[in-house]
């Protein structure tokens, strides 16, 4: 017999066994191919810092921490939230209480809480920022703004900074976002209040320059006032020391020997000179 008629007998005649071989074949390679799927989509890890949230058929079915962990192949999966300390950076503007415009850029420091990971992510997926941190960051700075004049937040900017923080805090607390820290870069306004906050510093300036010229006259004038008084008391105190004997004395003291030449009341009697020496030694 030729072999196609061997290999028809086979397919049609006693060979009718065949096919059962083929279909197991197939189904063996197919689980073979199918196994390391199913192995290791059963098992998943979650690393230091975050959190998973396990999903069943998309709905949130419980939260695993760091480690090694089981899941339902093809049925669950795990989307993972980080713990870390992150970074969020948004602008905001606002109104004063003078109702000046304010401008300004703030950074906040925070973490997600892992015992409210599933919740976060059940109302905002990974978009908390964009949904909810950055507007309640608007609506903080707005609220903070408004009890400042512009002025103020110049002058008490650190005020002003430590509010928003503690603000900050208090509304993002109940939904699981912890706030480390908060940085605002800058205050920035109006060119025109710009330009009358430069004028203003001017004059200020001005003024304590003309202040302090009135304090140095003022003082030189009170040591001139103080060197005059000093000086006429010592004049009085050298003056009560001058007596009539000091006087007599000084003068003795002044004398060169020679007595004074006296002639009578009419002038026609001299006195004996004293002071003429005689001749020869006489």
């Amino acid at each position: 017999m030729s072999f196609f008629g061997e290999y028809v007998k086979g397919s049609y005649g006693a060979g009718t066994e065949f096919r059962p071989k083929v279909g197991r074949i197939v189904g063996a390679a197919l689980a073979l191919l199918i196994a390391p799927f199913i192995l290791f989509g059963t098992w998943y890890t979650v690393d230091a810092g975050s959190r998973a949230v396990v999903l069943r058929f998309s709905g949130i079915n419980r939260t695993a921490g760091p480690g090694l962990h089981m899941k339902l192949p093809l049925v669950e999966s795990v989307v993972h939230v980080s713990t870390r300390i992150q970074k969020t950076t948004a602008e905001s503007t606002a109104s004063s209480k003078d109702l000046q415009v304010v401008h300004t850029k703030i950074a906040v420091n925070y973490s997600v809480a892992g015992e409210d990971a599933a919740d976060i992510y059940r109302q905002f997926g990974y978009e908390w920022e964009q949904k909810f941190i950055d507007p309640t960051i608007n609506e903080t700075f707005k609220s903070v703004t408004a009890k400042f004049t512009a002025e103020e937040l110049i002058t008490k900017r650190h005020e002003a900074s430590t509010l928003i923080e503690a603000d900050l805090k208090t509304r993002l607390k109940p939904f699981g976002f912890s706030v480390e820290n908060i940085a605002i870069t800058n205050f920035d306004f109006s060119a025109e209040f710009n330009s009358a906050i430069e004028a203003k510093q001017t004059a200020e300036q001005l003024a304590l320059k003309a202040e302090r010229d009135l304090d140095r006259i003022k003082t030189e004038a009170e040591q001139k006032v103080a060197s005059a008084q000093a000086e006429a008391e010592s004049l009085r105190l050298q003056k009560a020391q001058i007596t009539a004997e000091m006087l007599q004395l000084r003068a003795i003291e002044k004398w060169d020997g020679v007595m004074p030449q006296i002639v009578g009341g009419n002038g026609a009697v001299p006195f004996i000179n004293v002071n003429t020496k005689k001749k020869g030694g006489e």
